[in-house]
């Protein structure tokens, strides 16, 4: 059976995802907002090295933790309810984070965004699926909504180091609250309440198993990305795992589990949630690589290679529209799968970088990959939104962002590894005799520009040329092996999701909202 359009979405809901694009621009940029903010904080609060490092992380860990558990609760509450809740926190908590006196209190309330994140993020996508039932409206709302949430993480550094640049770094943290109290006034009149008609009960403990689960796996992954091997990681990730297994067992007998493990084995969804997954796993991956490049190789200051790095930005722009609008033509799966052979093609055109090449070499590079990247991503978002039925939206999307979450610390751990892996074979036995510190030297270009200063210019000028070198080497041979990964995602796109969201069969009729009955259909009122 052919799908038939749907009822097309008018100017109120159109307004209604902008004023739900603002809260999400603010929540993604929260990931990166603190880079430039972290040295005035530690002046100020006086964290210790560890207090510091979860200053910085604890956001993160708390949002990708509590994203299925803030998914399925959306679904039962009511995803504006839900909504209005997560603002309220999220205002709340930047307050507190700006006037924060001690590093405690400012870890603790990090926390605390994290869970009014969590409680945005996927309530946002969700609602998308509720608002706009017209496939071709859909696509173009779920491009905004991933262009937004790719900008934001870019922008946060920006952003902060012109705050700083006027005001104390609680001023990161305060711009939040003009956004959520208008979300909150706004919200109530423009998007109506979805919840399901069936009264599914909450399953306390599986929302613990799957917090426990996503936390320690990413954890664990980041922590061996960050210091290499040590058993503390290992173990973190191993005890994820098994949280892991327990939670998806539980799901199989429960009446009304968290997650929907039959939706997440149709093509339509799992398909999706892998691309999704891998996007990230190069995005995130060569992210750190492409910051290190512009500061350490290129000798840009934080801030201008902040400015810099939203250059690629303009490919996003592009490529994402222009995806969505070819797949109304083209059956996505192609479309899907020609954003990743872009992507790789912009992977390897970074692999040809060198110490010497020119900053628009190197953008133009970093423009094609994400442009590929983010064209991809949008589908993928759309398809999978669009094969969950209404009732379900949110843990679908919890579902998505988890992937997406997992992924980025994947990238970053692999491809980290692989990059920090040629660099120290590259370095070895080509630093001069009599280098101090040569094992820092050896295992970072942080580490080579720190030991650089405290040597003679003509032996400084050599060591850095030596390490930016082998660090540039490094990214070229991440930047290939995210090519490679790119390239598996063109072929999965192409072979598994071939002519998916085409036609659906009978069993799917019941994620149409026009073909469910009374008593499956979520309910909606304003």
């Amino acid at each position: 059976m052919e799908n038939t359009p749907g009822p097309l979405a008018g100017r109120k809901e159109w307004t209604a995802l902008g004023v739900l694009m603002l809260p999400l621009l603010l929540v993604s940029m929260d990931v990166s907002v603190l880079y430039f903010a972290i040295p005035y904080v530690s002046e100020d609060l006086e964290p210790s090295a560890t207090q510091q490092l979860w200053i910085l992380d604890m956001y993160g860990f708390v949002l990708a933790g509590l994203l299925i558990t803030m998914g399925a609760l959306g679904d039962r509450i009511g995803r504006r309810a839900l909504v209005l809740a997560g603002a309220a926190l999220f205002g709340g908590a930047s307050v507190a984070a700006a006037y924060a006196h001690t590093a405690e209190l400012l870890i603790a309330v990090r926390a605390l965004l994290g869970l009014g994140g969590a409680a945005l993020i996927p309530s946002t996508l969700a609602l998308i699926r509720n608002l706009f039932h017209d496939e071709k409206q859909r696509g173009k709302a779920v491009t905004l909504w991933t262009a937004v949430m790719t900008t934001g993480i870019s922008l946060g550094p920006v952003v902060s180091g012109l705050l700083l640049e006027h005001f104390w770094w609680g001023s990161v943290f305060l711009i939040n609250l003009p956004a959520m109290m208008l979300l909150c006034v706004l919200v109530p009149f423009l998007v109506p309440e979805f919840t399901s008609a069936k009264r599914e009960r909450f399953d306390l403990l599986s929302a613990v198993l799957s917090l426990g689960a996503v936390l320690l796996v990413v954890y664990g992954i980041k922590e061996w990305a960050r210091h290499g091997y040590e058993p503390l990681p290992v173990l973190a990730i191993g005890a994820g795992l098994v949280l892991g297994i327990v939670f998806v067992r539980r799901q199989k007998h429960l009446p009304h589990p968290l997650i929907d493990l039959g939706l997440l084995g149709r093509r339509t969804f799992g398909g999706p949630v892998i691309a999704d997954l891998l996007a990230m796993f190069a995005t995130v991956g060569m992210a750190v690589f492409l910051t290190q490049y512009l500061q350490s190789v290129l000798g840009l200051s934080p801030f201008d290679a902040a400015l810099w790095s939203l250059v690629p930005a303009a490919g996003v722009a592009v490529m994402g529209p222009a995806g969505a609008a070819l797949a109304q033509r083209v059956d996505r799966a192609y479309v899907m799968g020609g954003g990743f052979l872009l992507s790789a093609c912009g992977f390897l055109w970074l692999a040809q970088v060198r110490t010497d090449s020119a900053l628009s070499f190197t953008l133009a590079a970093a423009s094609v990959y994400a442009g590929g990247l983010v064209a991809a991503m949008t589908l993928a978002n759309e398809l999978a939104l669009g094969a969950a039925p209404p009732e379900r939206a949110g843990s679908a999307a919890a579902v998505l962002e988890a992937g997406q979450e997992l992924g980025g610390a994947l990238g970053m751990a692999i491809l980290g590894s692989v990059g920090a892996a040629v660099y120290s074979r590259d370095m070895a036995g080509a630093l001069p005799a009599g280098v101090p510190q040569a094992e820092a030297v050896r295992e970072t270009l942080g580490g080579a520009t720190a030991a650089a200063a405290e040597l003679p210019k003509g032996t400084a000028d050599a060591v850095l040329a030596i390490a930016q070198s082998a660090f540039t080497h490094g990214m070229g041979i991440a930047a290939f092996g995210a090519a490679v990964v790119m390239v598996s995602a063109g072929l999965l796109s192409f072979t598994w999701l071939r002519g998916a969201g085409r036609t659906r069969r009978p069993t799917e009729l019941s994620a149409d909202p026009r073909t469910t009955t009374p008593a499956q259909a979520p309910t909606s009122r304003l």
